[in-house]
């Protein structure tokens, strides 16, 4: 599994990428099947605005956004977004297998 963080309007320091990077990878706990994940922090406002997008085998994304004036704050908002919506996808695809649906 790949991991691409990056940076509109500001720079990334490698101390915040690689805690950045840490905290989404935690998302293979929930779903082994990840195989990009993609964040994107915008530093343009007060707010940061942190964009994740993880794909998962068979072209299926997850994107979950976060918003604060602290960045951790947001990276940790948008992991939980993010891991809501994988396990909420877990779920499903447990449900119809345990149900005998293709």
């Amino acid at each position: 599994m790949q991991v691409k963080v990056s940076a509109r309007h500001g720079h990334l320091n490698e101390e915040l990428q690689s805690e950045i990077t840490a905290k989404v990878e935690k998302l293979l706990h929930f779903f082994e099947r990840l195989t990009f994940i993609d964040v994107t922090v915008d530093l343009q406002h007060a707010e940061k605005d942190v964009e994740i997008v993880a794909s998962a085998e068979h072209s299926h994304k997850f994107v979950a956004h976060g918003k604060s004036e602290d960045l951790q704050a947001a990276v940790n908002q948008a992991v939980d977004k993010a891991s809501q919506q994988i396990k909420h996808y877990k779920e499903k695809i447990q449900d119809k297998r345990a149900n005998g649906v293709p």
